[in-house]
């Protein structure tokens, strides 16, 4: 069972543009044709910030017209917000707020064995990462700049923190790059 953050990022380092869009993303390639559907079949919970859910509300018909639903997902999502934000019918959601290691046991035990994913933003894995929590980066970069936006991971990691795991190409537009994270202190990857 790993936390991992999984996500799209511009060669650049954002993952989204300062509005939010991700329509930088749509134009490099088929969501099929990369690891999403294995990567999705080994996750049992998922870990969203509110920007990333908003997104979701805003974009509700082209997630009906990909995935047939207003939410695409199985699994049981805590999405992390201060705010009180409309629910989708038929998902499973619980909305949380505060310390992600006071969560993460929940989620532990809901995804009975499988991963949890930290589907975005970058400040939220970044909070799994400071606590200890976040096991695996996977980024899929896209041959794009976007010169500015949200960043990908917006921590500063100048210790031999990141272990490159492995590099493919999934498509013209696209490299996936794998990275096991070692905490502080820990004897993994030494």
């Amino acid at each position: 069972m790993k936390t991992q953050f999984y996500t799209a990022t511009s060669l650049d380092g954002f993952i989204a543009t300062e509005d939010d869009s991700l329509d930088w993303l749509f134009s490099l390639g088929d969501i099929n044709d990369s690891s999403y559907p294995e990567f999705i079949a080994q996750v049992g919970a998922l870990a969203m910030g509110s920007h990333t859910y908003e997104w979701m509300l805003r974009h509700a018909d082209k997630v009906i017209e990909e995935v047939g639903s207003a939410w695409p997902y199985e699994q049981p999502t805590w999405v992390f917000t201060r705010r009180k934000l409309p629910l989708i019918e038929g998902a499973d959601i619980r909305f949380v707020s505060g310390d992600v290691a006071a969560v993460h046991s929940q989620m532990r035990a809901a995804a009975g064995g499988k991963n949890i994913w930290i589907v975005g933003g970058g400040e939220l894995a970044g909070q799994f990462y400071d606590a200890g929590l976040l096991d695996e980066l996977i980024l899929q970069v896209g041959s794009v700049t976007l010169g500015q936006g949200k960043p990908l991971f917006p921590r500063r990691l100048l210790n031999p923190v990141l272990r490159l795991t492995s590099v493919q190409q999934k498509q013209n537009e696209m490299v996936e790059l794998r990275y096991d994270i070692r905490h502080p202190g820990s004897q993994n990857g030494d």
